[in-house]
């Protein structure tokens, strides 16, 4: 009967219609509608399914006590968006400047519920195509050769009808409480239910299982009002300022570290959980003993029965009983709503609560199938910024960019510039870049030489582990060697162990920016694209292959890569001995002595002067390059008691009549300066 059951089941479901749509996107949370805003501006064919009754129901719980962590900065001394963006870690990328989050709060840190009516903005005002009160309870393949990956995928929402897309974009996040079955793990409280009133712990004995952000968060609000607060985790506390990684403890949650080393009853414990038990008196107070004391041992008997760690060592650091013990271990991603055939598999170690993907965020098992926005943070799981706004704004945006050439013979956009631009550009997009910025080490600028190095094109922000394939993901050809910009901490400057704070922490001089600690830019010169072989095997903790050459420019306190002398000119020459060539600029006087002194002209001469391009001079311009010693002064100003001039025409044309312009040997024509 039951077969009987099963057979009809699928013969109604073979049967139900099925409403197509090119991409379906799982999630209306911030990666969600970050995607849903990219398909909408290309006019591709979408829909965004939502199981609450608005966007970003996560923010709506989470965090429980209503404070973000992510900082918004309204004041930069700036007036550059792309600048800003680096310190605002909550808006999404749109074209719509009504739509960045200061203007939702002033607070740096501010209100989750903030955040919760920003996104409804973003999702009415941009008109986005999301369905609500629609939960995706199953995801299946249907092989069809004739489909963009060789299958659909066929999701199923709560009320049986069927959906089918050829592209899925997975924005649900992690939000799947991590739990730790243990003995007497039933006495333990969720952060996602307990109490947020710090009245209801008054005068109580509390233990918080967890070290993140939830777990101080929780810690941070009862603080005041306990007799004392123990944290247990398996590994060591994690502050971000030494780690550099937004993950880890934010310094506006550490108020328990000023209690525990100052010796004011708070403190913190290393330890397996899952080697923990918990027991319960006849007065309600919990008991933390270790698993092995409770094997073969009837726990029904009592508490008095049951060998507690404080029985054989009388200075156990836990042997005051507990009124509260609360869980705050973080979440994972949920797995069940996916049918085998998809092969949506756990990382492995740290990464088993995110799926596996690869660097180009598509599933290992699935093709067509990609994870976005906190759940894919497997690429830079504690690294980079992958798995919040800050940073998958900019990877939800680099995976469309794929999507756009796979799918729709779309380019990744570049734009073209002659080789005399080089170091402007680079200049220009470390300096002002916040894709970047803040996804350093993940994401990269690519500069791909064209037309023997008279030329050459820029992408933005593109994928650094997938770039052994970037002609078939861009649509981009790299025929003669390639630049790769991305921004790096130094090797040994971050760790939990790590002491950022010590004297001489910072490099100052260009000779030495190779040692830079802090956040600078790196530019590493291929002379061909790299293999997978070679992405496969490059240097630990390197997120790119040996180059031929790298160059880093010096880190700077203020992030301000402009000084000429140490960090222009020093990439300058690095760009000038990669492509053996000459990339200063130089005044037309100059480029018409060079004309008759050199068999090749330098690139700016060629692509400027003798194309009749460049600045139109004038009398103020020639005033101000004689003042800063660019150009000789040949006017004469003995005018043989003549009136003077009344205009730069009138006194050109006095000296030609009256004058004769002094001889002066070659080199003193001859100026090379940087401008």
């Amino acid at each position: 009967l039951g077969l009987a059951l099963y057979a009809g089941s699928l013969c109604a479901a073979s049967g139900a219609a099925f409403l197509y749509h090119d991409y379906c996107v799982i999630g209306a949370g911030p990666s969600g509608l970050q995607a849903a805003y990219f398909l909408q501006r290309a006019g591709r064919d979408y829909v965004v399914f939502e199981r609450s009754h608005a966007p970003g129901s996560f923010f709506a719980l989470y965090p429980r006590h209503r404070k973000l962590i992510s900082i918004n900065k309204q004041y930069t001394g700036k007036s550059n968006g792309e600048f800003n963006l680096r310190h605002d870690w909550n808006s999404l990328l749109s074209h719509d400047r009504r739509l960045l989050f200061r203007r939702y709060s002033r607070d740096f840190f501010p209100s989750a519920d903030a955040m919760v009516r920003y996104l409804e903005d973003f999702a009415s005002m941009l008109k986005l195509h999301v369905q609500y009160n629609t939960a995706i309870v199953h995801v299946t393949l249907e092989r069809d050769e004739q489909a963009w990956n060789g299958h659909y995928f066929l999701l199923t929402d709560q009320d049986k009808q069927n959906y089918k897309c050829s592209s899925l974009l997975v924005a649900t996040g992690t939000w799947v409480p991590n739990v730790v079955n243990f003995p007497g793990s039933e006495y333990v409280e969720g952060y996602e239910t307990v109490s947020i009133n710090p009245e209801d712990f008054a005068g109580q004995t509390v233990l918080i299982l967890g070290r993140g952000n939830s777990a101080f968060e929780t810690a941070e609000n009862i603080l005041g009002v306990t007799n004392f607060i123990h944290m247990v985790s398996r590994s060591r506390v994690r502050l971000s300022w030494a780690t550099h990684y937004v993950g880890d403890l934010r310094a506006i949650n550490n108020g328990l570290l000023d209690t525990y080393q100052l010796k004011s009853l708070d403190g913190l414990l290393e330890g397996d959980l899952e080697d923990l038990a918990i027991v319960k008196d006849k007065k309600g107070k919990l008991h933390i003993t270790l698993r092995f004391y409770l094997e073969n041992r009837n726990t029904s008997a009592g508490i008095n029965s049951i060998t507690l760690p404080q029985d054989e060592l009388d200075n156990f650091a836990t042997r005051a009983p507990y009124d509260r013990v609360i869980r705050c271990l973080g979440w994972k991603f949920d797995f069940s709503i996916y049918n085998r055939s998809l092969k949506m598999m756990p990382g492995k170690g740290d990464k088993k609560k995110y799926p596996q993907i690869k660097p180009s965020y598509e599933s290992r098992g699935t093709r067509g199938l990609f994870v976005l926005g906190t759940a894919s943070h497997s690429v830079d799981f504690r690294k980079s910024a992958g798995g919040f706004i800050h940073g998958f704004r900019y990877t939800t945006r680099a995976v469309h960019r794929l999507l756009e050439n796979r799918h729709h013979g779309v380019p990744w956009p570049s734009t073209a510039y002659p080789i005399t631009q080089l170091t402007n550009s680079i200049i220009k997009r470390v300096n002002e870049a916040s894709g970047l910025y803040q996804m350093f080490s993940v994401l990269t600028d690519i500069i791909l030489l064209r037309e023997n190095a008279t030329a050459f094109e820029y992408l933005e922000e593109y994928p650094v582990g997938v770039l052994a394939e970037l002609e078939t993901q861009t649509g981009r050809k790299a025929p003669s060697g390639l630049f790769v910009v991305i921004m790096e901490y130094g090797r040994n400057f971050s760790g939990a162990d790590k002491d950022v704070f010590y004297y001489n922490r910072a490099v100052g001089e260009a000779q030495h920016a190779w040692q830079s600690n802090f956040l600078h830019p790196v530019i590493y010169y291929y002379k061909r694209l790299p293999t997978e072989h070679e992405m496969r095997l490059r240097p630990p903790d390197w997120p790119l292959p040996r180059p031929d050459a790298v160059h880093h420019i010096v880190e700077d306190f203020l992030t301000d890569w402009t000084a000429p002398n140490a960090h222009i000119l020093p990439l300058r020459r690095f760009l000038e001995n990669c492509l053996s060539t000459d990339l200063r600029n130089f005044f037309a006087e100059s480029c018409f002595l060079f004309a008759f002194t050199r068999q090749k002209l330098p690139p700016f001469c060629q692509q400027g002067y003798v194309r009749m391009q460049g600045l139109v001079g004038s009398e103020g311009l020639r005033r101000h390059a004689i003042e800063a010693s660019l150009l000789e002064d040949y006017t004469l100003t003995d005018f043989s008691g003549s009136r003077p001039p009344d205009s730069h025409e009138e006194s050109q044309d006095q000296l030609l009549r009256d004058h004769a312009i002094p001889v002066r040997p070659l080199q003193h024509l001859v100026n090379a300066k940087d401008e």
